[in-house]
């Protein structure tokens, strides 16, 4: 659905609730819904409206829909939290010709935190029955470790394609190029995605861990937060494994740091998003240094940029603005796109696409969808690992980055394979 001649109208009241355990707890097990960190975030259950969107518009035509539906709605909501009253959840495309379908979703019960407030809001379309009920959180059901195997990119043709990037760049084609490659799985049995969705909270706490629509996985990368006209973004660009003990880890770290070539990868995606941000702010402010950020897996060089919005606009409006970055395309971003639509022989479907939230002031939190996969109705899970690749990389050592973020999706699927292993 985009915008049409006829906007249901929707109806959703919030009230405190009384929760002490795990968000995740609430998450259904065949159909999980869910956007947490830091145990605060939303887990939806049902679905009072889904809406569908596609091609180079689909976030305008995405917030555009939103806004109206915003307007035509009855809000009853005494907590006025950020995420409280109507709100949606939602996956985009990477690509603006890509055939997977862009999403909102908005659930017909949604249990949200932020702090030490919880409720629960109950959303219905006018004249549709109430929502369901909610049953008690039983425990994950087992299932059997995937077999994770290469998809149409092995690793020989991973460092080839690198090979022929690096030679395209240092021709001055370009400055950066994001190249990907995919893994994929058989799992047409699994009817419980909480054993998964667990691991990902657990072992990184610090990241979006989602699952809409399909799509679950554990993101570090914030595109866009916004909250009370304020945009918030973290860039992720150039990356580290981490040590094996205090001392190597403290060394990689001050070479991620003090790296020429991840300090240039890292200024493209900086600056892409700061030129994408001339045209929503005059007040941006980005970080003076790029600082390492630790997860559990691996360093990242970051910067984080604020910025002031002006009145009415909404966190999908500033993803349309942003995405896609030079974090996960590369710079020039149009010469980019034409380079991964000629060397990936696959479409990235929602995979560093944008997903997250919003609620009806337009506020929310959009993450860059990476560490994540995709399962298909066919019962095929499909997972998407990719290296920003400049003039002075090294083929070998994309192919390691890219075996390093594998490594949450098939850990949260059962597989213990070192990220060190051929894959």
């Amino acid at each position: 659905m985009s915008i049409t001649t006829h906007i249901p109208t929707l109806i959703a009241t919030t009230r405190l609730m009384s929760h002490e355990g795990d968000l995740t707890q609430w998450v259904s097990a065949e159909n999980p819904l869910t956007i947490v960190r830091r145990g605060e975030g939303f887990v939806g259950l049902g679905q009072a409206l889904r809406l569908v969107f596609s091609g180079p518009q689909r976030f305008r035509d995405a917030a555009d829909t939103w806004r109206a539906l915003v307007a035509s709605a009855t809000i009853e909501d005494g907590i006025q939290l950020p995420g409280s009253g109507l709100m949606c959840m939602g996956t985009f495309a990477f690509s603006d010709d890509s055939s997977q379908e862009s999403v909102l979703i908005v659930p017909q019960v949604i249990i949200g935190r932020r702090g030490s407030t919880s409720w629960r809001t109950d959303i219905s379309l006018l004249g549709s029955n109430p929502s369901p009920q909610t049953s008690r959180p039983s425990r994950p059901a087992h299932f059997q470790a995937l077999e994770w195997k290469p998809g149409l990119v092995g690793q020989e043709d991973y460092t080839a394609r690198v090979g022929e990037v690096i030679s395209r760049l240092q021709e001055g084609h370009a400055d950066k190029v994001v190249l990907a490659r995919d893994l994929v799985a058989h799992a047409p049995g699994i009817r419980d995605w909480r054993g998964a969705l667990a691991r990902l909270v657990e072992s990184y706490p610090d990241c979006s861990t989602f699952a809409v629509d399909g799509l679950l996985g554990s993101t570090p990368e914030t595109l866009a937060r916004v909250e009370g006209g304020r945009l918030a973004i973290r860039v992720l660009a150039g990356s580290r494994a981490r040590g094996e003990n205090p001392a190597a880890d403290r060394q990689q770290s001050e070479a991620l740091v003090t790296s020429t070539k991840d300090n240039d990868e890292h200024r493209f995606a900086v600056n892409s998003v700061m030129k994408s941000l001339q045209v929503l702010s005059a007040h941006a402010v980005a970080d003076e240094h790029p600082y390492a950020l630790k997860l559990a897996n691996v360093w990242h060089l970051a910067t984080d940029i604020e910025a002031t919005l002006s009145p009415g606009v909404s966190s999908l409006d500033a993803v349309a603005a942003i995405h896609p970055s030079a974090a996960v395309a590369g710079s020039p971003t149009n010469t980019a796109l034409d380079i991964i639509a000629e060397m990936e022989p696959f479409d990235r479907g929602r995979y560093a696409g944008p997903v997250g939230w919003m609620d009806a002031t337009g506020d929310g939190e959009w993450s860059i969808a990476l560490r994540c996969a995709q399962w298909s109705p066919q019962g095929t899970l499909t997972a998407y690992a990719g290296a920003g690749i400049v003039a002075d990389s090294d083929p070998e050592s994309e192919l390691l980055e890219t075996r390093l973020k594998f490594k949450p999706v098939l850990a949260a699927f059962g597989s213990d394979e070192s990220p060190l292993r051929p894959i």
